[in-house]
């Protein structure tokens, strides 16, 4: 309940602030444009030099102590006239002395006082355009207090330079978080690219409004927001994706490539078409994705569906370049809280983590320090020092040298391999005296450099003391091998005796619930664990996969 309420309020800040923003830069001026007798012809002997003519007939203005100006919207290099006065210079037109230099797409120019009195004006503009002949683009004129010309942008600017900040901050973040993770997940990256895409799309949207473009440049800049809008349109679908676990992935991607690709070949060089459905058709088929994880019960769906269609109302009625990127932002948060869920999951699993590494820890140490065992080893060690105070000694450095890897390993989730051979053999060594049983260990392929979780054999050998016949003549035998295949590698752990007969299943034992714990704790699902009787004994087998 609360999540949403958190929404619906951000979706009302952010309408309500648009809307006191078009109702601050409001004109102050009442015209009339007569387009009857407009006028916009290219000379005949020259194709680049046109002229420009409009009527206008200012009708009432609310506040005569603010300068009118004029906003033109056109490509070439031109002078502007207000009533035959000139007002302002764009470029400098061709001459056949002198090359034309570009005036930008958009400029201001401010009237004079004293010619902006009510009534009828005549707007002319003479110009050349030695660049993009072939761009049909009109000319627009818009009459309004200058002040407001000037102040207009800057509130538009301001407000997204502030989102813009946002999204560089939180890509920043997460391509750190990416880059010093352990674990390298697809979802975090794809997100850090995409707020830093959008920081840029923000950025060219608007970077007209504080660095001047020549008009023969002004395609240059909506090709990338376009490329941009492509590459934010195709990834936002495939966050959700990963987030949401969804099937057939491939499938759909190439779906949206396919569709991008042709909105992009249709609709090219209509820059503001293709824009907006590259937005339509990300927004549609995260929509599919979120309504899916809806039914599926997946955790975020449905916030993430709400603010998608929250997007969608905000582009219906809002200005489209507002409701775009505003649409955007609902989306981007939907995909941080979405980050939230996923943080909050890992953040659990951690704590279940540590709560069964020190469950582990304890039951290593219980493994030895249990009073059945104690009792045992120090009443064999008492009837050894009595009978031969030699081999007494060797008993006792042998439980010594047991106890200190113990320790030394208590805290460990992985050690090396040969020093668990090094606990079993010592182990092997003090239950030799306790039961006065001969028993062997041997080894084959064993890699120095390999790892393994600790008492993880020992458990196994435990079990093997245990269960199995000591022989008339000879060893108990403890043979451990070692090989690496291509995707995974496994140790082989063959007890070479005669199995006693139990009733219970030796897998449901505690000690192979230790082993699975154990492994569980290192590798995830990435193992498997067989024991199984053999027909010289017990055979044991540990594959450890590779990460997928």
């Amino acid at each position: 309940m609360y999540k949403s309420l958190f929404f619906t309020v951000l979706f009302l800040l952010l309408f309500s602030s648009c809307k006191h923003y078009k109702e601050y830069i409001k004109s102050d001026v009442t015209y009339d444009v007569d387009y009857d007798h407009q006028l916009y012809e290219k000379n005949k002997t020259d194709s680049s030099s046109f002229k420009f003519e409009v009527e206008i007939e200012i009708l009432k203005r609310e506040n005569g102590s603010e300068s009118l100006g004029l906003q033109i919207n056109a490509f070439g290099a031109f002078d502007v006239y207000w009533d035959g006065i000139l007002v302002g210079r764009n470029g400098q037109m061709t001459k056949p002395d002198r090359a034309e230099v570009p005036g930008t797409e958009t400029t201001y120019y401010q009237i004079p006082e004293k010619l902006s009195n009510i009534g009828k004006h005549v707007i002319t503009i003479i110009g050349t355009r030695h660049y993009c002949r072939d761009a049909e683009r009109d000319i627009h004129v818009k009459l309004k207090s200058y002040l407001l010309l000037h102040r207009s942008p800057l509130i538009v600017v301001s407000f997204m330079n502030l989102m813009a900040g946002a999204f560089l901050i939180a890509a920043v973040y997460y391509f750190f978080l990416y880059v010093n993770s352990s674990r390298k997940e697809l979802s975090v990256l794809l997100f850090g690219i995409i707020c830093l895409l959008f920081f840029f799309l923000l950025i060219l949207e608007y970077v007209k409004y504080y660095v001047i473009i020549p008009y023969n440049q002004f395609y240059t800049r909506l090709k990338i927001i376009g490329y941009l809008t492509f590459a934010v349109s195709m990834l936002i679908p495939w966050y959700f994706m990963l987030q949401f676990e969804f099937k057939r992935k491939r499938l759909f991607l190439l779906l949206l490539f396919i569709t991008l690709v042709t909105i992009y070949i249709v609709y090219y060089g209509q820059f503001d078409h293709s824009a907006a459905y590259f937005t339509i058709v990300a927004r549609f088929f995260s929509i599919i994705i979120a309504i899916d994880a809806v039914f599926r019960k997946t955790k975020g769906g449905f916030i993430v569906a709400t603010g998608l269609l929250a997007g969608v109302a905000v582009n219906y009625f809002m200005f489209y370049d507002f409701g775009l990127f505003i649409a955007f932002t609902i989306l981007v948060l939907c995909m941080l809280y979405l980050h939230t869920i996923r943080t909050k999951a890992i953040e659990e699993a951690h704590n279940a983590s540590l709560l069964l590494s020190s469950r582990l820890q304890l039951e290593l140490i219980k493994k030895n320090i249990q009073p059945h065992f104690l009792r045992n080893t120090l009443t064999s060690l008492i009837d050894w020092i009595e009978e031969s105070p030699k081999d007494g000694v060797v008993f006792i450095r042998a439980l010594a040298e047991e106890f200190d890897i113990m320790n030394d390993i208590a805290e460990d989730t992985l050690i090396p391999i040969r020093q668990e051979i090094d606990l079993c053999r010592r182990h092997l060594d003090v239950m030799s005296f306790r039961k006065e049983i001969c028993y062997e260990w041997k080894e084959e392929g064993i890699e120095e450099n390999e790892t393994i979780p600790p008492a993880v054999f020992h458990t196994i050998i435990e079990n093997g003391i245990t269960h199995s016949f000591p022989p008339k003549q000879g060893c108990i035998v403890f043979c451990l091998s070692f090989s690496k295949e291509k995707h995974f590698k496994q140790y082989t752990l063959l007890t070479l005796a005669e199995n006693r007969l139990t009733k219970n299943n030796k897998t449901k034992g505690t000690g192979f619930k230790y082993i699975k714990a154990r492994l569980t704790e290192s590798y995830g699902e990435n193992w498997s664990f067989d024991s199984h009787s053999a027909e010289k004994g017990w055979k044991t087998t540990i594959k450890i996969f590779d990460k997928k």
